[in-house]
């Protein structure tokens, strides 16, 4: 893989390293070696921390593929938009490792994740070494694995760096499982993926080039889905998960929930992201009912009056060999949907006036506001077309049910809106922003993440006009005075926003009614522990 001449600095693959453990020492070390290749960069977090982190990072900067172990690689794989790759221990890594953990004692205990490692136990026995394995998934499991190996009697425990972190803090011995050659050979699959992905990226450009731009492709991503909630975690997870499949996936959400943004998303996360696979959108219910069938399936020349001379290719035909995304697929006239279960079906369109058949390859996501179960049982949605819509499902969270999220969507969001007035925040903008914290979090929302962000951009203009003007709760509420009123319902027949307490009972009430214990408080008013507390100072 060492060519005889660096690569010029801009053209180098960038790659960064993540973890948390003595793996960082072997990653140092393995850098110097390959520095000349590729802008490698160590990320010294893990799990969470490390996935945020990168796809905060991502917003703004470039990164190719990212090159991490165990457990951590496993984790970052569904949470983050750039390739991972995975360093692996050798069969050769693990021999040494049992060599060195002889050494030490005749006792000896493997922690590896997820699985046993394969013909190990056999090993043992034809080599009489007494072997005691385990495995684990998260951190707790790999604490309980070596509570348990310590108390059997194990004196020295191979592993991964999370497991010897653990062991030595035992009082065990620890014996790292991984080599140089691997973590080498890690590097070596970087470089080559990066190599494939700007290859592959640079003949889209060249087909852009000869065919013109394409403005039909997803422009956001894993990335654009912000917010650090529970809910946005399983989200971004559920992507990820369902880009792998070629199935129709079926995203439910309340108006402004951001249901193209999770499609835009799922298409760029899935093999049909590159440059000559569009992503193509259509919104069922702006587009009237006869215009909409030529709209999706094409038309061929004279096939009704105001038919374009020499015909109109559809959008299913547009969006070949990449996702079409059907907004508001329950506002789709019966007499289409049968027309839709077709294609679907038979992967061919065939245009309004035609005769000939068009095959087609293409992923439809579609997506809804409304309850097409329901729908169907009053008739006015086809059931076989539900189904087959329906393979995998996504139900985005409404923003009242990420009420941790609201702050720092609302901050991101002002930041946005002030820098396209060409206005500075404020210095102090995070600090006035949490102040404003409980007028913003006990808002229902009824416009979701949509609604934030109009009004964060009505606030902009304000802020910008009056460079000076503090963002008070006060001002905040004379910009947008809706903010003031509590009872503000969510959705027709909605329970009213978590992250207030009705106006007879304060926070600090309900937290006397559950005798001082803030979880029990935190989980009645539908908030974390960090927003109780938040809530109490100003209610003091």
């Amino acid at each position: 893989m060492n060519p005889a001449h660096p690569a010029p600095e801009s053209d180098k693959p960038v790659i960064w390293t993540v973890s948390v453990s003595r793996l960082s020492d072997l990653f140092r070390d393995i850098t110097l070696e390959y520095d000349h290749l590729a802008s490698i960069e160590p990320v010294q977090l893990g799990f969470d921390d490390a996935a945020r982190h990168i796809r905060e990072r991502l917003a703004n900067e470039h990164c190719d593929v990212v090159i991490a172990a165990g457990s951590n690689a496993a984790w970052l794989k569904g949470r983050i938009s750039v390739p991972v790759i995975a360093a692996k221990a050798s069969g050769f890594d693990v021999l040494q490792a049992l060599s060195r953990a002889r050494r030490v004692s005749e006792r000896i205990g493997v922690i590896s994740y997820q699985a046993p490692l394969p013909q190990l136990g056999e090993f043992a026995a034809n080599f009489g070494i007494a072997l005691a394995q385990r495995t684990y998934v998260t951190r707790e499991d790999a604490r309980a694995a070596v509570k348990e190996l310590k108390s059997a009697g194990i004196e020295v425990i191979v592993g991964a760096g999370l497991i010897t972190d653990l062991a030595e803090e035992a009082g065990l011995t620890g014996v790292f499982l991984y080599s140089a050659a691997s973590i080498r050979q890690a590097f070596d699959d970087a470089l080559e993926l990066a190599r494939l992905t700007r290859l592959e990226a640079d003949r889209g450009r060249g087909r852009r080039t000869a065919a013109g731009a394409d403005s039909r492709r997803a422009r956001r991503g894993l990335n654009d889905l912000r917010g650090e909630s529970a809910a946005m975690e399983r989200l971004r997870q559920g992507v990820v998960l369902y880009a792998r499949s070629p199935s129709t996936v079926l995203i439910e959400g309340e108006t402004g929930s951001g249901k193209e943004l999770v499609a835009q998303a799922i298409h760029r996360e899935s093999p049909r992201r590159g440059a000559n696979r569009p992503f193509v959108a259509v919104n069922c219910g702006a587009i009237a009912e006869s215009l909409l069938e030529s709209e999706l399936f094409g038309h061929e020349e004279g096939a009704f009056t105001g038919a374009r001379r020499g015909g109109h290719a559809g959008l299913f035909e547009a969006a070949n060999g990449g996702t079409l995304f059907l907004d508001e697929i329950g506002e789709m006239p019966l007499p289409l949907q049968t027309r839709l279960l077709r294609v679907l079906e038979e992967r061919e369109v065939m245009r309004v006036g035609g005769t000939r058949p068009v095959p087609i390859d293409v992923r439809v996501i579609s997506a809804t506001h409304c309850d097409l179960e329901t729908r169907v049982r009053e008739g006015r949605f086809r059931a076989d077309l539900f189904y087959r819509l329906a393979v995998l499902r996504l139900a985005l969270p409404p923003l009242r049910e990420r009420v941790d999220d609201i702050v720092a969507l609302a901050e991101w969001s002002l930041k946005g809106a002030l820098a396209a007035l060409d206005a500075r925040p404020h210095p102090n903008l995070h600090a006035e922003m949490s102040a404003c914290a409980p007028l913003l979090e006990a808002y229902a929302w009824p416009g979701n993440v949509r609604e934030l962000r109009n009004l964060m951009e009505r606030l902009a203009l304000f802020l910008a006009a009056e460079p000076l003007q503090a963002l008070t709760p006060a001002f905040v509420l004379s910009v947008a005075p809706e903010l003031g009123r509590r009872g503000t319902a969510s959705v027709s027949g909605s329970a009213p926003a978590p992250g207030f307490a009705p106006a007879r009972e304060s926070v600090a009430e309900v937290l006397a009614r559950f005798g001082g214990q803030r979880d029990l408080a935190a989980r009645h008013l539908g908030i974390s522990r960090t927003t109780l507390w938040r809530r109490l100072k100003s209610e003091a």
